[in-house]
């Protein structure tokens, strides 16, 4: 990074830095901006770049989240969520986890198509898939190009059981499909929220949407007969901790049955994109939320161990969980649990692959018509 661009701020944007890529020996800067170019212009505007990948179901080895799996129809996100701990795996790409990872997205247009192909293996068992474990799949780009939609219908084809978590209400587009999944216990959605403060979301998240139309989107499912919580996430003490019954609160008056939350971590590259966001927008402050996140993580910003990366450990993170767990009992007491129902897949697979095979058969037969009752 260029100490030109250290001056300026990318209003609209999360990070203010492209950090260096780990995986790069080289990298490049803008070292004389009065000599900018059409083509330097153009690295300020959002990128969309289709990639061709061979799978789209991840399994997800973590002790944190068992028997979970995941799909991700994008990489990288236009949201620009400044705490976002993919940032990191944008430097796989070889990109930047920072203004590169919300300014160069990648696109898998073949996801619907390989989310069937994984449905129709013998050996596909039904285990809920999260949607997105790595990036928002109702990110900007998804109202143009309806990946996550198509890739829900396959799910409602299948009769797979689909979990969500999102913080755009953009998902309320796609009610037709997920109360009908609901209908037959294959839906749960979670809402991110990480602050109720509209001047803090601006700079912290600068191209969601804004937590009031988060809450709406929260009662909309919740009126279908979706289940839908919300994710405190990820809580930031000093900054957003104190946020919590409040938060709690709203959930459950606009019909959210359960929550959850994470202590933010910051890993890798993500550390200085934060540290340097921190300083130029919280100067008065950033050295206290520094520390505090410090002493969640036994003196570093980031734990990778599992149990304890998400939850944290010490004085501080004992208070947000106990100020969370009494948030929780007082407002969303006597709610009533989910369960998947995995049964309904192996069903309705067997009468797609007889529905394809009778149709494959009486093609041959123009004067025929069937109809199929499942």
């Amino acid at each position: 990074m260029d100490n030109n661009e250290d001056k300026k701020y990318f209003q609209g944007r999360g990070a203010q830095v492209n950090t260096h890529n780990r995986f790069l020996k080289q990298s490049y800067g803008n070292v004389f901006p009065e000599v900018i170019d059409e083509e330097m212009l153009k690295e300020e505007q959002t990128q969309y770049i289709e990639v061709f990948s061979k799978t789209i179901v991840n399994k997800v080895e973590s002790p944190d989240i068992p028997g979970m799996y995941s799909m991700n129809p994008y990489q990288g996100c236009e949201h620009g969520c400044l705490y976002c701990y993919a940032r990191s795996t944008h430097e796989y790409w070889g990109y930047s986890a920072g203004l590169d990872f919300e300014r160069k997205i990648l696109v898998k247009k073949n996801a619907p198509e390989l989310l069937e192909k994984a449905f129709q293996k013998k050996n596909w068992v039904a285990s809920p898939i999260m949607f997105s474990g790595n990036t928002d799949c109702y990110q900007p780009i998804e109202r143009k190009l309806e990946i996550t939609r198509k890739m829900l219908e396959v799910c409602l084809k299948y009769k797979h059981p689909v979990s969500m978590i999102t913080k755009n209400a953009l998902i309320v587009r796609d009610l037709d499909i997920l109360s009908e999944l609901a209908k037959l216990k294959l839906a749960h959605v979670m809402i991110t929220i990480t602050s109720l403060d509209e001047n803090l979301r601006l700079k912290l998240e600068p191209r969601t949407v804004t937590c009031k139309n988060r809450m709406k989107a929260v009662k909309i499912l919740a009126d279908a007969g979706v289940p839908v919580g919300v994710m405190n996430a990820p809580i930031i003490p000093g900054l957003t901790s104190h946020e919590i019954p409040e938060m709690i609160k709203t959930a459950a008056e606009n019909g959210a049955y359960t929550a959850g939350y994470t202590i933010v971590r910051l890993n890798g590259a993500i550390a200085d994109v934060f540290k340097d966001w921190l300083h130029k927008n919280f100067p008065d402050r950033a050295d206290k939320v520094w520390n505090h996140i410090k002493d969640c993580h036994g003196g570093q910003v980031n734990d990778s161990r599992f149990g304890t990366r998400t939850r944290g450990e010490g004085k501080i993170a004992e208070s947000i969980r106990n100020l969370f767990k009494m948030s929780v009992k007082k407002y969303l007491k006597g709610k009533d649990k989910f369960e998947f129902d995995t049964e309904a897949f192996s069903k309705q697979r067997q009468i797609t692959f007889l529905k394809e095979k009778v149709k494959g058969q009486i093609s041959l037969f123009d004067d025929k018509t069937f109809t199929f009752v499942s």
